[in-house]
């Protein structure tokens, strides 16, 4: 199991319009071979600004690595340019391999 996670880091301002673009976007990843399950997380409001993280499970790194080749891909983030920027910087990747999973 691979879990593919980035952290946006988002002025509370900005929180409602962050929100709304990520629960409205065709993800497309349901289409993709590997891919178990994804979440978008919220965390704590800390000095004006809101930690998220979009969290996907994949069967491997290797369906993990395909989706970001594929054309599902390239059309779920067709239009990240044309949209205002929310968040400070740049998403921070993590990429982790499961050693464990309880269930």
């Amino acid at each position: 199991m691979y879990l593919a996670m980035n952290r946006f880091t988002v002025p509370t301002e900005n929180a409602d319009a962050f929100e709304a673009l990520w629960l409205e976007r065709d993800s497309h990843l349901k289409k993709m071979d590997g891919f178990v399950e994804f979440h978008m997380l919220k965390g704590p409001e800390i000095a004006g600004k809101i930690v998220y993280a979009s969290h996907t499970v994949w069967a491997s790194e290797d369906a993990f690595s395909g989706w970001t080749k594929s054309d599902a891909f390239r059309n779920s983030h067709k239009d990240a340019k044309q949209t205002p920027k929310l968040y400070e910087g740049t998403p921070v990747f993590e990429g982790f391999t499961a050693i464990q999973r309880i269930a």
